[in-house]
Order: structure tokens, then C-alpha cells, then sequence
């Protein structure tokens, strides 16, 4: 039979350049040097028509500065409860910028330091947060534009042109900076926020055309200290840059918020303006990473960095030998506060499981989440790309994922699935639902779908989208206590037995369940991909829809159960064909472990005349494979 093909490809991973990238301030970058030559500061006054006064900033002219030569200008900004003197009380940014200049380090550039709040009375004093000084804050874009810029080019020998002109700030001005500086793309090219505030527009606003975006940027820099509380926002910025493939700089660095951070950030900043920028290297400037998304509540460690690269961390003083295995095995070392740190090798998308290797016994990580997987608990950690957006949590309506708990007539023994339903279920009260019966791998149970798998957000959102219809979805435990393994044909018969006598009985008389075979579906991965192609093809009459991910019949240990089905199938290959509506196989690409197996089964397929789908999403034998297949399998279904 003619085998469909649809190749979906993604990104595995960061690669790392290698270069030579100084990524902190070493120690007396700030310290003030006697025998170099020294910028100058002065104190300006402009009329801002916008504001009807007279308003001061600050101006810093290189050393050897001369009207002679044109200069490109940075216009530094500060917080909320500061003014144009902040800088230089708080950061000192001369001594920062003449020792860089002494170490032939910056382009020369004028830096001006305004006066963001723009009003009349534009001290920081009394409520700083009262609505009219924030609004100030706001009106102070028209004022730089239309006023401090034309007063600047028309007082100092400045290059006019966008690429020569860069905006940045800390804090409420590094909001300011991102606001105006991505808000006027045709007067600056270089943007800076520092720790910036929540008057930080919402990324949508921010970025609303990412290709046009992507022209005019020459480096987008957006930095905060790790344990800032306003961390948040500079991560929901970075997190949709990413998704949007808008080239910039995530910079993480350990600190508060507090001039310790910024002196850094001006000092990392200023020595990538008006040069020119390499944006392959733009993930490796970062000294954190973000903390994973299933670490444990508050748990700073193990981090993403930005070019991919995990970092792990685990206090253990009296340990003599510590390693990470995760699949390869990393040896860790020991600081002396005994702490032993590694950081891997760029990891690919999704979640990834690990284990701890203390003095050679295996061990969860304390700092993570555990997991039912590899036949036991163990670690993951979640590495996010650009394309996971269909398992992000989104403002949709939600479901629910159940814990059901029923007896057995066929193990005689108490057992239990999770039940994913649909938001609307508890109120529209007399729809019935189709349903998918959706099967973990081996070393894993029922709780693989409704935890790894993120099978609840993928049909949330899906369902949203109008791209699948709403279901129920049972994910079973596909294990049982008779000996063997779960590949045997005890097993198998065992397996379908209980899904046919104990759960799809339950399912339907205590769940709102569609109990016909056009409103009933089967899938599951690997070992449990298996057990669909056991079970389903010698059951058409139960089922209209079969997902097999990541399996088939495996050469070797299971030639005569094999042999047997498809000796089946070619005295039923009508029948088949006509019960099944779908029949959708997809494997991980070449290094999935069953793609070979999957192959031998597919060519049976063919000869038999056996209608299927074929799909291939790059990833091996892994959950970010998987969830990709339930988010195009469940689209096709009950349509």
C-alpha cells in the first residue's frame, strides 16, 4: 500500500560556537584608574516643548572626545525613583566607560542620561508611584524624540542615523527602553533593558511584527539578576523572542535588584554597540540559566541556559564521587562548600529523564520533580524550544485530569486510570463524549500521559482551536503481575481482556461515553503501541481509529505473534479497511529505537494492501516525540 508521508522537522538543540565570549565584569572594572585618560560629565538644559520647561540631563563625552569626528549616542535611563543624576550617583558609568576605553574595548559614543519622568516638577520625591509621575514615565517618549534627540544632534557632533543611536535603562527605564526603543525601530537599532519593570509592554505589543523586527535590530539585549522579583518580566519577553525567532540576548546574571546587576549589564552592553554583531553568539553571553520548569517550588537549580545547555546542581559535602546520567553520564565536581555542579552539553527539546549518581547508588534529584519512568521514580527536566507551543498553559478553557479508582473482574484486584475531560463537562450535562483509550511505554504506567505526556494541555488547547473535537481520554495501566514481560502474548491477551471486560464497561456506564465503535479509539506508544496493534487490529469491531507511535512488531522476540496477525490480517484485509477509519503510525525518525521494527511491519502492510498514515517527527524514541504525535493524532479523530 502506499505509504503517506508527512516529515516534521524541529530544532534538537543549540550549538555551542566555542568563542571566546567574556560574559561578567571582572573584578575592579569599576575602580577608578589615575593614569588613563578620562571621559567628562557635564549637565545640559533643553527646552521640551512637550512638557512647556526647561529640563536637564546628564552628558558623558569620551576621552580624546573632539568636535572634529561624529559620534554615534547611547541614552541611558533610570528607575522610578531616580533621575537624570541616578546613573551617575548609583553606577559611576564614567569610570566603567573610561576603563573600557583604556582597554580599547568601546566604539567612542556620547552617552546621554536624561530625566525620564517627564513633568514639570520631574523630582523624585513624594509618592513616586502617584499615577501622574507614572504617567510621566509614559510621556517621556515624545519628549526624547521630539525634543532631548533634536536638541542633542543639533549641540554635539553626533552620527543622526538609526544605526548610530542605542537606548537603554534599568528598571522602570529599562521598560522605557524596550517601549521606545522596539516602538521606533527607525530611530534606534540598539535596545537595552536592565531588569526591566512592569511598565514593560506585554510582548505582543512589544514585538507586533517580528520579520520587520528582525531587519531593523542590530542587538536586543534584555538582562536581570536571578533572584530579582521582577524577573518575570524580562522571561515572558525572552520567552516569545524565542517563539518568534527574533534574535536577541537573555542575559542572567546572580543578583537582586540593584546597581550590582546594572554596572554589570552597562558594562556587557556598552562594549556590543556600533561594532559588528555576530548573532550566532548571542546564546552563549548568559552566566544563568532560567530554573526548569520541573523543578520542585523554588528550586534554582537545574537551570536552561539559553544556548541550550543544562546545569546541575546537588550539595552533597561528604560524598566521594558524584555523577549526572542523563543517558550519558557526566562527571560532577565539587566546590568547597561541597557542591557539586556539571553543565551539559546542549540538550534536546522536551522532557528528559536523569538520575543522580551518588558513590554509585542512582537517586532522584531533590531540586526535581519525580516521574514514573525507566521502571522507577526518577528526574526530568523540561527543556523548552521554540515550537512547544501547543503544550503551553494558555488562557483557554480547561479541563480536568481524574484519578478513577475501579475493580478489576479480570486481575480481581483494585486499579485505577486517569480520565481526561473536557472543559464544559461538568455543565453541559447531557452531551456524551467519544473516547480515545491512550496507552503508555514500558517502565512506565498510567501516569505517563497525564504527567509526562502534558495530555490535558494538548487537548485544551487543541479544543480551543476548534482543531480537535472535545473527548474523553482514558489512560489505563497497560502492566500486569502474571510474569514475563509486557511483550509476551500472555500479557497481551491479558491487556485485552482488561481494557474489553473491566475498563471500557466502567468507562461507559459511570462517564458520559459515545459506546460505539465510531466513537471509540485506541493509541499508545511504544510498548503500548504494542498493545494497540494487538488488541485493535483483532478488534475492528470496537474500534474506528488506531495510533501506533514509536512501535511495532519487535523482529526476533515476537516473530510468531507477528506472523499471526498478519496471517489475520490478510484473511480480514477487507474488513479492516472497512472498520478503520484510521490506522496512524508514526516513529521519532531514524534513531527511534523501533523505527526499524516499524519498517519490517509497514511492508507487510503494503503487501497485505492494508490502509495506514505514516508520519515522522524527528526525536528518537523520546516524550517530545509523543506529544507531538498525540497533538496530530487527536486532530484526525471522531471527524
Amino acid at each position: 500500500m502506499k505509504t503517506i508521508l508527512f516529515i516534521i522537522t524541529l530544532a534538537v538543540g543549540f550549538q555551542v560556537k566555542g568563542q571566546n565570549i567574556i560574559n561578567h565584569s571582572p573584578s575592579g572594572y569599576d575602580t577608578p584608574r589615575n593614569e588613563i585618560k578620562k571621559g567628562k560629565v557635564d549637565t545640559i538644559i533643553y527646552y521640551s516643548k512637550t512638557v512647556g520647561t526647561k529640563r536637564k540631563a546628564l552628558v558623558y563625552t569620551p576621552p580624546f572626545y573632539t568636535k572634529a569626528r561624529k559620534y554615534p549616542v547611547l541614552y541611558l535611563l533610570h528607575g522610578i525613583g531616580g533621575d537624570e543624576r541616578e546613573w551617575l550617583k548609583g553606577g559611576q558609568p564614567q569610570i566603567i566607560l573610561d576603563n573600557l576605553y583604556a582597554e580599547n574595548k568601546l566604539q567612542p559614543m556620547i552617552v546621554i542620561m536624561p530625566n525620564g519622568r517627564a513633568m514639570k516638577d520631574d523630582r523624585a520625591t513624594g509618592n513616586i508611584m502617584a499615577p501622574d509621575k507614572v504617567e510621566a514615565f509614559a510621556n517621556f517618549e515624545k519628549d526624547l524624540l521630539n525634543d532631548l534627540i533634536p536638541f542633542v544632534e543639533k549641540k554635539y557632533p553626533v552620527l543622526t542615523n538609526r544605526e548610530n543611536r542605542a537606548i537603554a535603562g534599568l528598571s522602570m527605564g529599562g521598560g522605557q527602553s524596550l517601549n521606545f526603543g522596539l516602538g521606533n525601530l527607525d530611530k534606534f537599532a540598539w535596545i537595552g533593558g536592565f531588569s526591566s519593570a512592569p511598565n514593560t509592554k506585554t510582548p505582543e505589543l512589544l514585538v507586533p511584527v517580528p520579520d520587520e523586527t528582525k531587519k531593523k535590530l542590530k542587538v536586543l539585549w534584555i538582562s536581570c539578576g536571578d533572584n530579582d522579583g521582577l524577573i518575570s518580566f524580562s522571561q515572558r519577553t525572552h520567552d516569545y523572542l524565542v517563539v518568534k525567532s527574533v534574535p536577541h540576548i537573555f542575559y542572567i546574571e546572580p543578583g537582586v535588584h540593584d546597581f550590582k546587576v546594572w554596572k554589570n549589564d552597562l558594562y556587557m552592553f556598552s562594549q556590543l554597540l556600533f561594532k559588528p554583531v555576530d548573532i550566532s553568539s548571542f546564546n552563549e553571553y548568559s552566566v544563568l540559566g532560567t530554573p526548569a520548569a520541573t523543578n520542585v517550588r523554588s528550586a534554582k537549580y537545574p537551570q536552561i541556559m539559553p544556548d541550550g545547555r543544562a546545569v546541575f546542581q546537588i550539595k552533597a559535602p561528604d560524598a566521594q564521587k558524584v555523577q549526572l546520567d542523563l543517558v550519558r553520564k557526566y562527571d560532577m565536581l565539587k566546590n568547597s562548600d561541597g557542591i557539586w555542579s556539571i553543565t551539559t552539553d546542549s540538550l534536546s527539546e522536551g522532557i528528559h529523564y536523569y538520575s543522580l549518581i551518588i558513590d554509585g547508588l542512582a537517586v532522584c534529584d531533590p531540586s526535581s520533580e519525580a516521574f514514573y519512568g525507566m521502571g522507577r521514580m526518577a528526574s526530568c527536566i523540561e527543556v523548552p524550544f521554540k515550537g512547544d507551543g501547543y503544550y503551553k498553559l494558555k488562557d483557554v478553557p480547561h479541563g480536568d485530569i481524574r484519578l478513577k479508582r475501579y475493580f478489576s473482574e479480570v486481575t480481581r484486584s483494585w486499579r485505577r486510570f486517569f480520565i481526561y475531560t473536557p472543559a464544559g463537562y461538568d455543565v453541559n450535562t447531557s452531551e456524551k463524549y467519544p473516547v480515545l483509550y491512550l496507552l503508555h511505554g514500558g517502565g512506565e504506567d498510567e501516569r505517563g500521559w497525564a504527567e509526562q505526556g502534558k495530555t490535558d494541555i494538548i487537548m485544551d488547547n487543541l479544543i480551543a482551536e476548534k482543531k480537535a473535537k472535545p473527548m474523553l481520554i482514558i489512560m489505563m495501566d497497560g502492566n500486569f503481575s502474571i510474569g514475563g514481560n509486557g511483550f509476551g502474548e500472555n500479557m497481551l491477551k491479558a491487556f485485552t481482556a482488561e481494557l474489553k471486560q473491566s475498563v471500557i464497561p466502567f468507562v461507559e456506564k459511570n462517564f458520559r461515553a459515545e459506546n460505539d465503535p465510531e466513537n471509540r479509539a485506541l493509541a499508545g506508544l511504544s510498548m503500548g503501541g504494542i498493545q494497540t496493534l494487538y488488541t485493535g487490529i483483532y478488534n475492528t469491531g470496537l474500534f474506528s481509529y488506531l495510533g501506533i507511535f514509536s512501535s511495532g512488531w519487535i523482529s526476533g522476540m515476537q516473530d510468531n505473534i507477528a506472523d499471526a496477525q498478519y496471517d489475520f490480517m490478510k484473511k480480514n484485509a477487507d474488513k479492516i479497511n472497512s472498520d478503520l477509519k484510521q490506522i496512524w503510525i508514526s516513529m521519532g525518525g531514524q534513531e527511534d529505537i523501533a523505527f526499524k521494527n516499524c519498517k519490517i511491519m509497514l511492508s507487510k502492510f503494503d503487501e497485505m494492501n492494508i490502509k495506514y498514515t505514516y508520519s515522522e517527527y524527528l526525536g528518537g524514541h523520546t516524550w517530545p516525540v509523543w506529544r507531538n504525535n498525540l497533538f496530530n493524532f487527536a486532530q484526525l479523530l471522531f471527524k
